[in-house]
């Protein structure tokens, strides 16, 4: 009893040494780094304390809205698009004024015809040919998608001959899978092919119901050519 008496004793008079002389000592720390644990906690539970004037992620400002509507989708390689395009064009243009004075220095001009139509039937493919089979291939590529949620309309834009952008607006009902899967085609949007990439869009519900997916199925084979009522 009386050596308990001591220790309580002597463990008042260092902490109060502690506290007067501003020694801290590792039984000091201990109880000063246990209060600011408690305190954190407390202001982490206390529902009316001041949270970080930070907003949150969701309520960051998003692009502005546009006339066509609400952007859904967003194609990652237009830019890629239009500088491949931009590229074949140049070169044809750079091709289509080289190719006569190419004749007249390397002497084709008084060659025979045969070796004149063919120099110019392989200069003519990468000139003429290259330029229409690129825009054939990417004239359905969709640069972006609006939606217009009062009318269920889409615009979807594109690159024209000329790299400008295409509008093109149809509606959900218009929206056509094609039966057999193909390379550049996605969908058909009343009859022209249109190509998007499922995982750009921003949310994949848009996806499911530009597709329709999102319409109830029917079993009955005459509702199977009807989209009103399947």
């Amino acid at each position: 009893m009386f050596s308990m008496n001591i220790v309580r004793a002597t463990r008042h008079r260092v902490v109060s040494q502690c506290v007067s002389k501003r020694h801290f000592t590792a039984p000091c720390l201990r109880a000063v780094s246990r209060k600011q644990l408690d305190g954190r906690r407390s202001s982490f539970l206390n529902p009316n304390e001041v949270q970080s004037p930070r907003p949150p992620s969701c309520c960051l400002s998003s692009s502005p809205p546009s006339e066509d509507g609400d952007l859904v989708y967003t194609g990652s390689l237009a830019t890629a698009v239009r500088g491949v395009k931009l590229f074949s064009y140049s070169t044809s243009g750079a091709s289509f004024f080289l190719v006569p004075h190419t004749l007249l220095k390397t002497g084709l001009v008084v060659q025979s015809f045969a070796l004149k139509a063919a120099f110019c039937g392989v200069i003519g493919f990468f000139t003429f040919l290259t330029p229409v089979l690129l825009h054939l291939i990417t004239k359905g590529y969709v640069v972006r998608l609006y939606h217009q949620a009062d009318g269920d309309t889409y615009t979807a834009i594109t690159y024209s001959v000329f790299l400008t952008e295409k509008k093109s607006v149809f509606h959900q009902r218009q929206v056509r899978i094609p039966a057999v899967s193909k390379m550049f085609t996605t969908f058909y949007a009343d009859k022209m092919g249109l190509l998007v990439n499922p995982d750009m869009f921003r949310i994949p519900h848009d996806y499911n119901h530009l597709m329709g997916y999102d319409k109830p199925f029917s079993f009955d084979p005459d509702h199977i050519n009807d989209p009103d009522k399947s």
